[in-house]
């Protein structure tokens, strides 16, 4: 089972590492809004923040029992472990800041069928910073959120949204309004929905739907049903297997969650396939093939993230995580170890991003369809596993 307890989150603070990037501008699309500005976080030092406030399980004398976590109350939420809280379900979720004196978290997160970008900081009202006009028809929406390398620099932050017309990926930042950054990705009645993340050279990476045509995703010359490779204005970025071809891989029908591991040497995408949930390892070059792993059952696989020894991923349908114990070379050694379920965790998971070997951030779906919110749904939370094995254990 998994935990939550408190951790330090240095190497979290990698993903916040310093640089800069410029862009050239565009045209701000039409229908498209900018909220309160996001303010500015400084740069994080190389100093750890100290511990988050420990979890109910944490902090004890051995054989001294845990003390019981309050239940929520309206919107707070007595868990440390919980960040954000009273949001529509979760379609992404990011990390902008640690206080180093606190050690209170400050994360992004996006709602689907809003299309509401929001900042949340534990017993902080939410602050919307954008608001998208999105088409949340089906799968589509506001459904992938993912921070510039550089973002203490340059605070940009990119989304995948469906609009009236396609599928795009938007960057926003502080002050403007967002600027397109790759537009008429095909738009269907099913498979709109789409993820993002960057690898190891700083390229963007895009998962994107089939938008209900198979033939699309196999089609080399169309952006449907593909993980594609782009810089920050768009175009294939340097070293993309084909020349000139933002293609990365192909064959997604539905992806929900795209990760990469700490190493940059592995690249996962989850997808919503014809007769099973799947998990695929990214090939460059190549369809995505066979499944690393399937879950017939379909629990519902939300976003993913690649750990040293284990990928986990969420389970929006479910609940809790699934966790596939893995070697360093990637292969599995064992069947998926759930996690986070019953009153161990959170409800139903959506998207969940890596922070560092041993900690996740997530959101939680509990208001979607066929979930049983507490008060304080949904919620952004911090999830802690035990690094020893694939999966956290109480």
């Amino acid at each position: 089972m998994s935990r939550l307890r408190g951790v330090l989150i240095g190497s979290a603070l990698g993903l916040l590492a310093a640089g800069c990037a410029s862009f050239p501008e565009q045209p701000g699309p039409a229908g498209w809004s900018a909220a309160q500005q996001l303010t500015p976080q400084a740069g994080p030092v190389p100093e750890l923040p100290g511990e988050l406030p420990k979890g109910p399980s944490q902090g004890q004398s051995p054989g001294q029992q845990p003390s019981a976590v309050p239940p929520p109350q309206g919107c707070k939420d007595f868990n440390p472990a919980v960040v954000g809280t009273c949001l529509s379900p979760i379609s992404g979720v990011a990390l902008t800041d640690v206080n180093q004196t606190t050690g209170a978290v400050t994360a992004l997160a996006t709602e689907r069928t809003t299309g509401r970008l929001l900042k949340v900081t534990k017993d902080v009202d939410p602050v919307e910073v954008a608001r998208f006009e999105v088409d949340a028809a089906g799968d589509g929406g506001l459904t992938g959120l993912t921070l510039s390398p550089t973002y203490p620099e340059d605070q940009l932050v990119y989304v995948y949204a469906t609009t009236a017309t396609d599928n795009r990926v938007l960057r926003l930042a502080p002050g403007d309004v967002p600027k397109p950054v790759l537009t008429g990705i095909p738009k269907g009645p099913t498979g709109n929905r789409g993820a993002l993340a960057h690898d190891r050279t700083g390229a963007l990476l895009v998962a994107t739907g089939d938008a209900g045509n198979p033939a699309a995703a196999a089609d080399p010359d169309s952006l449907a049903g593909k993980v594609l490779r782009i810089d920050g204005t768009g175009q294939p970025a340097r070293g993309n297997p084909t020349a000139g071809s933002r293609v990365l891989a192909s064959g997604l029908r539905s992806p929900a969650g795209l990760c990469v591991s700490g190493d940059g040497s592995k690249t996962w995408v989850t997808d919503a396939g014809t007769t099973a949930d799947v998990l695929y390892r990214v090939q460059p070059g190549r369809a995505v093939g066979d499944p690393a792993w399937s879950w017939p059952e379909r629990p519902g696989v939300g976003g993913c993230a690649s750990f040293s020894n284990a990928v986990m991923v969420a389970a929006s349908a479910t609940g809790g995580a699934l966790n596939l114990p893995m070697n360093p070379d990637g292969g599995f050694t064992g069947k998926p170890e759930a996690s986070l379920t019953g009153e161990d965790g959170f409800g139903r998971l959506g998207p969940l991003v890596m922070l560092d070997d041993t900690t996740a951030l997530a959101g939680t779906v509990n208001k979607a369809p066929g979930g049983a919110p507490v008060s304080s749904d949904d919620r952004v939370v911090i999830i802690v596993r035990d690094s020893a094995s694939g999966g956290s254990k109480d």
